[in-house]
């Protein structure tokens, strides 16, 4: 006991080995990578479907096995996930469910408590546990794995980013493992991933990737086009006028070229102010720049709100504009005169 004591609570004669469940088919990419996330912090990346919660669960399973007075958690960004992997882990390693708990921004801090104090395998959202570690409700220094799902989302100051560094001022004995079928868009943002989350190991399978070929199943994608409606067609159309509006004023002095006004986009406008600012032409020269400028920014503005329109709806148009009226959402980094704001939301 005064050994296992000293190791943090790793028990030796559980520790000697490590259990694969040999119940589900093996594949030789699973047990790969839960082979790496049980010996270094680990960045597990697997297309949608092909495995990462079996993963996971041999994972959990494991150091549930190995620190018989430690804490294991599965953090989701959503309720539903976390509700849907706690099932999935259960059914696929057989934890005991008397040892398993769910907790959400639904569970009462009381109850929370008393769940950390009785449980010893926890799913919850990350939201919660940043909540509960700077209660002081979660036993952070009894935390000995924790598993991040969706974990392409923590960049900057995401509850996933404050979990990690909260735990780690008062504990570093505890493994990682972070899922992603998308770990970033960039190298820049895929390192953001890897930093904040402590990460010392990737273990990653692309769709093209040949050891997962037998599982993949093929997809056909169908496009369908779900039309405006008539109330929509009715609030595009006056949209537009308000378009041709402002970015008439545009054409008619030659910094924006002659185009159908409706099929323009905000990126074009941008592009056409950047030239402007490169080579303001001489026979604007009776205009004062800043006017220009302005009606670019409000172009700006007012195309951005039209393709929110046309692909999220009118509530997310009502709230923008909204957001311009209060403040709280400036155009662009061009100051609008006040007066223009008022008359292109008058129209």
């Amino acid at each position: 006991e005064a050994a296992e004591a000293a190791a943090g609570g790793f028990c030796a004669a559980a520790g000697a080995l490590w259990i694969y469940p040999t119940n589900w088919p093996v594949r030789g990419y699973q047990l790969r990578m839960a082979g790496a996330a049980l010996l270094a912090n680990t960045l597990v990346c697997l297309p949608t479907g092909l495995g990462k919660t079996f993963v996971a669960a041999v994972v959990m399973y494991n150091f549930y096995r190995w620190f018989p007075s430690g804490k294991v958690l599965f953090l989701a960004p959503t309720k539903p996930l976390v509700a849907q992997q706690m099932e999935a882990c259960a059914r696929l390693m057989g934890i005991p469910g008397r040892h398993m708990a769910e907790m959400t921004g639904g569970t009462q801090v009381l109850s929370r408590r008393e769940l950390w104090a009785a449980k010893r395998v926890f799913f919850l959202t990350p939201q919660v546990m940043v909540n509960d570690l700077s209660r002081g409700t979660c036993p952070a220094v009894e935390v000995k794995c924790l598993v991040i799902d969706e974990a392409h989302k923590a960049l900057g100051n995401h509850a996933y980013c404050q979990v990690v560094k909260e735990l780690s001022k008062y504990t570093n004995q505890f493994r990682i493992l972070a899922l992603s079928a998308t770990p970033g868009s960039d190298t820049k943002a895929v390192q953001q991933v890897i930093s904040n989350l402590l990460i010392a190991k990737i273990e990653l399978c692309s769709e093209d990737s040949p050891e997962i070929q037998p599982y993949s199943h093929e997809r056909r994608v169908e496009k369908i086009v779900v039309p405006l409606g008539e109330e929509l067609v009715e609030i595009q159309n006056a949209y537009i006028r308000v378009l041709e509006t402002f970015a008439g004023r545009l054409i008619k002095i030659g910094v924006l070229a002659r185009r159908d006004i409706p099929s323009l986009t905000k990126y074009q406008i941008i592009l056409a102010r950047d030239q402007f600012r490169k080579n303001p032409s001489s026979q604007n020269a009776g205009i004062q720049q800043g006017t220009i400028e302005g009606d670019f920014a409000l172009c700006i503005s007012l195309y951005h709100g039209y393709e929110l329109l046309l692909q999220m709806g009118l509530r997310s148009l009502f709230i923008y504009l909204c957001g311009i009226m209060d403040g709280s959402k400036a155009p662009t980094n061009t100051q609008v005169p006040q007066a223009r704001l008022d008359e292109s939301l008058e129209l």
